[in-house]
């Protein structure tokens, strides 16, 4: 069987989420084959090349997205620039890979999702602390009754960015308009989690706040403006009946929290990454003896890659048989939306009822 040929948009043998998570991910999926990177220009694309092990470089990310030898385009720039390359490689009949958020805004999404529905090819987001075993497992238990009817979630969710400084990569992240907000991260990784164990949301209240209204860009001076929350409450009620409770707050990397209370016991999910509970190894704990938390598809990792690896793995298995069973464009968009409930009931001071 031949591996499906991948390219990376956004690779950089220096640093960035590509070298940290994706390549060590690939290296235990044989039947994914690294073949093409890009990046902003030549030279960091065949740096790039070269300490990944790809036979191709590319300074221009879509003129690599139509080259015929690949498969399978993993976008892993940043948001603002993730709509181009995803249209440009469905276009060109290539299953892609977008990390999350899937672009700036609702409208983004929605075009996105469109355009992959219409081609028919496969598509995965990057959520993969919604797609981890972990989650994946505490979602079985509660449908399998473990803890009865799910009556109350409390969660506290935390990283370390946005908090009083910021590297001069991230000070993008500091601008509510680029889509790559706490809100967006943060935030809509934890309620793709929270959405996965006990239900949709149907009706949420927030309070977004900007805590600290300016951020040092570390090693430069600058101060740079901040116009997105940098703390969020919410309250909402799920599908389910089950009521929740969730706090996102950056600047300040604790352990995940993530208890639920059901009728006949109880459900949590552990773990610890200062970048967010998205790139730790996670651990369900339940009150009542149950089935084994699975092992993960690909051993030897840490940290974030091991969740990556996973999605990966799943995703591979997708386009192979012809299942779909990954978070994937579609997800997004749905995220995207609640997202946009919570600014409205922030901004509002309200309860925002969530349509279907």
């Amino acid at each position: 069987m031949r591996p499906l040929r991948l390219a990376i948009a956004g690779a950089n043998p220096e640093r960035g989420w590509a070298r940290d998570t994706h390549i060590p991910a690939l290296a235990g999926i044989p039947a994914i084959e690294l073949v093409a990177v890009s990046a902003r220009n030549q030279d960091i694309a065949d740096a790039a090349a070269e300490a990944f092990g790809a036979s191709r470089a590319y300074g221009d990310t879509l003129s690599m997205v139509r080259d015929p030898d690949v498969d399978v385009v993993a976008v892993t720039v940043k948001v603002p620039e993730h709509r181009a390359i995803v249209l440009a490689a469905l276009e060109a009949g290539k299953h892609v890979y977008c990390e999350w958020p899937l672009g700036r805004n609702l409208a983004e999404a929605r075009e996105m999702a469109d355009a992959a529905r219409r081609s028919g090819l496969h598509v995965a987001v990057g959520l993969q602390g919604a797609n981890s075993v972990a989650v994946r497992h505490a979602a079985a238990l509660v449908r399998d009754g473990a803890v009865g009817r799910p009556l109350a979630l409390r969660v506290v969710s935390s990283t370390a960015g946005w908090g009083t400084t910021a590297p001069p990569h991230y000070a993008y992240l500091q601008d509510r308009s680029n889509g790559a907000t706490l809100g967006t991260i943060a935030g809509g990784h934890t309620l793709a989690a929270a959405e996965a164990v006990v239900g949709a949301c149907v009706e949420i209240s927030a309070r977004n706040s900007i805590l600290l209204d300016t951020v040092e860009i570390a090693g430069t001076g600058e101060r740079v403006r901040r116009s997105c929350a940098d703390h969020m409450l919410l309250t909402a009620k799920h599908e389910s009946g089950c009521v929740s409770s969730i706090e996102i707050v950056g600047g300040q990397p604790i352990p995940l929290r993530f208890e639920l209370r059901g009728v006949d016991g109880t459900l949590e999910i552990q773990g610890y990454h200062p970048g967010g509970y998205q790139c730790a190894e996670l651990q369900v704990v339940c009150s009542k003896t149950a089935q084994d938390q699975p092992l993960p598809a690909v051993g030897g990792l840490d940290g974030a890659a091991i969740n990556v690896a996973q999605l990966w793995s799943q995703f591979e298995n997708d386009i192979r048989d012809g299942t779909r069973t990954v978070p994937d464009f579609d997800k997004a968009v749905r995220l995207t939306r609640l997202l946009d409930a919570i600014e409205t009931a922030s901004d509002e001071g309200r309860t925002v009822a969530l349509a279907d």
